[in-house]
């Protein structure tokens, strides 16, 4: 398998184009490009019905949740604080469906900002619903170190501290069942999250690699969907 296809989930919203202002699945184009850029094919996902998340995954060699909207509260059974955005209930119901599927199905899995909180909060974890220092002005990627943690699976695949491009104001709380932070911002903030070796490839970051020109953690999904290791 020279190039697995990748599956991105995308959300609906109000786009304007043309001549044409219409609801539209969108997904920044950053996605497709970073894992263009890392060897792999990009198909995206538009929301669709839960119940057909497991046929959906079923076709991918790997997905990717992308990151956006705050996950609504009452997912971890939390009641909302003033400054959690609006809740997209329906793209909460079809990424949780898809992670799922993906886990039970052993399809290797990324997870991207939100990404990685849904990750979280499907496995049973909770979120800190809002931080300072971890997003610039509004539209605005901010930049900070990660420490990777050696040995996991992020440590392998980043083995020095990175500077990254970041933009959440929310976080990882309690952790989900079974899962691992593998890095932390100087705050002490999880910046990564992976299920243990043997497990199959389930990895999140709760930074924005495709803002950014580091492949490596995509090419990592990519390895992992091929089969082989990075670099093969």
């Amino acid at each position: 398998m020279s190039q697995p296809l990748i599956g991105i989930s995308t959300y609906q919203q109000e786009a304007s184009w043309g001549v044409w202002t219409m609801p539209a699945a969108l997904v920044p184009a950053g996605y497709p490009r970073l894992v263009q850029r890392a060897g792999g094919l990009a198909a995206l996902l538009p929301p669709g019905d839960p119940a057909t998340a497991a046929g959906a995954v079923a076709r991918l060699d790997g997905l990717v949740i992308a990151g956006g909207a705050d996950v609504a509260p009452a997912r971890y059974g939390a009641e909302p604080d003033p400054r959690t955005g609006p809740p997209s209930l329906d793209r909460d119901a079809w990424e949780l469906a898809l992670i799922e599927a993906a886990l039970a199905g052993g399809v290797p899995l990324l997870g991207i900002c939100r990404g990685m909180q849904l990750l979280n909060v499907a496995l049973g974890g909770t979120l800190v619903q809002h931080l300072d220092g971890h997003a610039g002005p509004p539209g605005v990627f901010e930049r900070h170190t990660v420490e990777p943690v050696p040995g996991t699976l992020l440590g392998r695949t980043l083995p020095e501290p990175v500077s990254v491009p970041t933009y959440h104001h929310q976080a990882v709380d309690r952790l989900g069942s079974g899962l691992l932070p593998s890095a932390h911002a100087a705050d002490g903030t999880i910046e990564a999250l992976e299920l243990p070796a043997g497990r199959g490839f389930t990895l999140a970051v709760q930074w924005h690699p495709e803002a950014g020109d580091d492949t490596r953690v995509m090419a990592a999904l990519v390895a992992a969907a091929r089969g082989t290791s990075p670099g093969e």
